[in-house]
């Protein structure tokens, strides 16, 4: 890493809370003084992600987003490289979507009340009663028109490699019964790979595949074929831009 790449992370790092306490906070004076409703504010937490990008040096290119419709509401299923998965998603997919996230986040100050009121989706990660019941609410909120990005593998790859999909996400694409559209995220993991602080430049590309329709789908045995399926959709994306990285 330069000298430069290290001061510009460091600063990164310095200016991660009061950007994030600040977003926050407009976008709670923005619903209880200004009564922006859930869709308009999407531009805050835009702007929010774009300006992390910006000061890090990040680029974000999009391909294929021409596949989906603006006003259907589908699951994005992602591999996960690294936090900037979240800020280049956020800040330029040009459809306005919604976080599925551990209802720990919520009780984060200022940023859990933002995501809630932001309409980020709680999902309570264990494995009883209150976990089913948290994706059916999730299902019925995305089955009523909101579109989510979820990272099925459950956490961030330690080496950048993609890693089996677990089934949860699938049965709350199975229980919504709309389409998911395979996404894979390329260089965000040299930008800032998992266990590490500081960011360095570089360009991030999101691949957006075809829709895959999830009629008539239920039980485990299902959703497992799903998560192989959509796995599967997310690798050949992944190899398609190493293909042309390689041709390039």
């Amino acid at each position: 890493m330069t000298i430069a790449s290290f001061f510009r992370g460091g600063v990164v790092l310095l200016l991660a809370p009061f950007v994030t306490i600040y977003y926050s906070l407009a976008i709670l004076i923005a619903i209880f003084l200004f009564r922006v409703d859930e869709d308009k504010l999407q531009s805050i937490p835009r702007q929010w992600a774009r300006v992390f990008c910006r000061i890090a040096g990040v680029r974000v290119t999009i391909e294929g987003a021409e596949k989906l419709q603006p006003d259907t509401g589908y699951i994005y299923c992602a591999n996960h490289l690294s936090q900037f998965d979240i800020f280049s998603f956020q800040g330029y997919f040009p459809h306005n979507f919604r976080w599925l996230a551990k209802e720990e986040l919520f009780k984060v100050p200022f940023l859990g009340r933002a995501m809630a009121n932001a309409g980020a989706i709680s999902i309570n990660r264990s494995h009883g009663r209150e976990a089913l019941k948290s994706l059916q609410r999730a299902a019925e909120r995305i089955k009523a028109g909101t579109s989510v990005l979820i990272f099925p593998e459950g956490t961030r790859s330690a080496d950048g490699t993609l890693h089996p999909f677990k089934g949860g996400a699938m049965l709350i694409a199975i229980k919504a019964g709309v389409p998911i559209v395979p996404v894979a995220f390329s260089g965000s993991y040299a930008i800032l790979p998992k266990g590490t602080f500081l960011t360095r430049p570089g360009l991030i590309t999101i691949k957006v595949g075809e829709p895959i329709p999830t009629p008539d789908l239920a039980g485990s045995r299902n959703k497992q074929e799903l998560a192989q399926l959509v796995h599967a959709k997310v690798a050949e994306l992944l190899n398609q831009g190493l293909q042309e990285t390689s041709t390039n």
